[in-house]
């Protein structure tokens, strides 16, 4: 097995973490946003993204991939602070709504209003799903860069927002 496999994908089919579902719609990806007539508030060229992104970012923020579990120092952060989008620095968690999870990735309850959009991500093969199936996984984007931020999953019995770590910046609270 490649370190590739070993993705939040590979989790959730081998871990028994079971994925939110919705029903069949076509699969998008992290720059082509919610839909065609849709509009970010923050519009960049690729190049402009490679140019702010290490590779590892652009790919987790514009390409929707994951990263490996524990490779960000976010997924155990345990100081009270807020988390903002990596692509453009909104404001999209808080700790007060962080759920530990000895998972690898870092979890929250829910985003902060606002902050988010949904959008469709599946089916995925790597999460034992069926390519021409129903279930499809709920991606979650920062609505105003549409950058990938992660997934909806169900975890430990609790459904959470799963987020990459480095799709994040941490601001510690003030003492």
């Amino acid at each position: 097995m490649t370190d590739r496999l070993i993705t939040r994908r590979h989790f959730v089919a081998t871990s028994g973490v079971t994925a939110a579902t919705l029903g069949a719609v076509t699969s998008t990806r992290a720059a082509t946003g919610v839909g065609d007539d849709f509009t970010y508030e923050i519009n960049r060229t690729d190049e402009e993204w490679r140019a702010m992104l290490s590779d590892a970012e652009h790919k987790i923020l514009r390409e929707g991939d994951t990263e490996l579990p524990r490779t960000s120092d976010l997924w155990n952060e345990e100081r009270e602070g807020t988390y903002r989008c990596k692509g453009c620095g909104l404001l999209t968690y808080t700790s007060n709504w962080k759920v530990p999870l000895d998972k690898g990735w870092v979890f929250f309850a829910h985003a902060e209003p606002n902050s988010v959009l949904m959008d469709i991500d599946g089916p995925q093969q790597a999460y034992g799903m069926n390519p021409n199936g129903i279930a499809n996984l709920i991606e979650v984007h920062c609505r105003r860069c549409g950058s990938h931020l992660g997934h909806i999953l169900k975890v430990d019995g609790l459904v959470v927002h799963c987020i990459n770590g480095q799709a994040l910046t941490f601001e510690p609270a003030e003492a």
